[in-house]
């Protein structure tokens, strides 16, 4: 069983896996955004990007653009990391 499914089992949980954290990372700055996920206190990309937003069009959009580059680079990352592991851990490859 050891040898025959968990090979071909690892790469797809592995590649949902980073699916889902990379949701659970949209999520989360998502509700902090909307002022409903982590205290204000504490450092989130959702929070930088609430706070960014007054200040678009002031003239200093640096403040939201780079933590929204943040999060999409982040999230990026995340997934093609679950696409590379799986590539990696294909038993029809190796």
């Amino acid at each position: 069983m050891f040898s025959h499914v968990l090979p071909n089992v690892m790469g797809p949980v592995l590649v949902l896996a980073t699916v889902h954290l990379a949701t659970a990372i949209i999520t989360e700055a998502t509700l902090s955004f909307l002022g409903v996920g982590v205290p204000p206190t504490s450092p989130s990309l959702g929070t930088l990007i609430r706070i960014g937003n007054d200040f678009l069009f002031s003239g200093e959009w640096w403040i939201t653009i780079f933590p929204g580059l943040v999060l999409v680079l982040l999230v990026l990352s995340v997934n093609l990391l679950g696409d590379w592991l799986r590539d990696a851990l294909n038993p029809r490859l190796n």
